[in-house]
């Protein structure tokens, strides 16, 4: 589930601050009013995480962590290196 964040149109709130964060499914209606004091709100667009860059993963990187690392020999054969 996605998270989103919402602040109030208008004024401020002792309980959310003005400013808050929730977990809702993407198939969920757009909230109106924040759920503490039923002030009107916006959805405010915010920034998301990607991984980042790495490089290629060796084939004794691969072998330190766990991996079974094959070469193909033939059609549909191949050797554990």
């Amino acid at each position: 589930m996605p998270l989103y964040e919402y602040e109030l149109c208008d004024g401020n709130c002792a309980a959310c601050g003005g400013r808050f964060t929730l977990r809702r499914p993407v198939t969920a209606p757009e909230l109106k009013a924040c759920p503490a004091c039923r002030k009107p709100i916006r959805k405010l667009i915010s920034g998301f995480n990607t991984p980042s860059i790495t490089k290629p993963v060796s084939i004794s990187d691969a072998k330190k962590a766990g991996f079974a690392v094959l070469k193909r020999v033939n059609k549909g054969e191949y050797e554990a290196l």
